[in-house]
């Protein structure tokens, strides 16, 4: 199943607080919206792509957690971008002194800034061009640097402002570069 798209413009245009007590009310969907206000009804994922998520997220907790340089956050947590998007990566971690400007209501709620670093992981059943153009959205509000991991080719696309898509062929490892200092992704328990 892929995620579906529902417009609901021509009958209502939802708030950011609307959109927030719609995915509050329905806890067992996964919500996105994006920047033209269309909602995204994402599917569960499946045991792979689940475990693959898991793996990654615990190699940047466990990093994290010794370098106190920011906050991990999962697939659940829901940040509004500046374009208006609100959008549920895979994988993201925020800069330490950016997290700590927030208000603690602000914490609470749907983060209202893009993470400084983001990963998606390709579901079989996902679309490479939507989550393409999902990463390129992070990087146009503001985002520092993101992976894009394809199990199925074995490849990482790997985005950066202002720079071409590099694309990593069979990586063994994937530096976090200078935004996850010292940060090293074994991405040989992905494949």
């Amino acid at each position: 199943m892929t995620a579906l798209t529902l417009n609901l413009n021509s009958i209502i245009k939802l708030t950011r607080e609307q959109f927030y007590e719609l995915c509050k009310e329905n806890p067992d969907l996964k919500l996105e919206r994006n920047a033209q206000g269309e909602l995204i009804i994402m599917p569960p994922t499946g045991g792979e792509t689940g475990k693959s998520n898991s793996t990654i997220n615990a190699q940047i907790w466990f990093w994290n957690d010794q370098n106190q340089l920011g906050e991990v956050f999962d697939s659940s947590t829901g940040f509004t971008l500046p374009s208006g998007a609100d959008r549920s990566p895979d994988v993201s971690w925020v800069e330490k002194s950016r997290w700590d400007a927030l208000t603690k209501e602000q914490k609470e709620k749907f983060i209202p800034l893009c993470p400084d670093f983001v990963i998606e992981i390709l579901s079989p059943n996902d679309s490479l061009k939507k989550t393409q153009n999902k990463m390129q959205e992070y990087i146009e509000n503001g985002c520092r640097l993101g992976w894009l991991i394809n199990r199925k080719k074995q490849e990482v696309e790997i985005y950066r402002p202002g720079q071409d898509v590099e694309v990593l062929k069979f990586p063994q490892t994937i530096s976090g570069e200078n935004i996850l200092l010292g940060f090293v992704l074994n991405i040989q328990r992905i494949w």
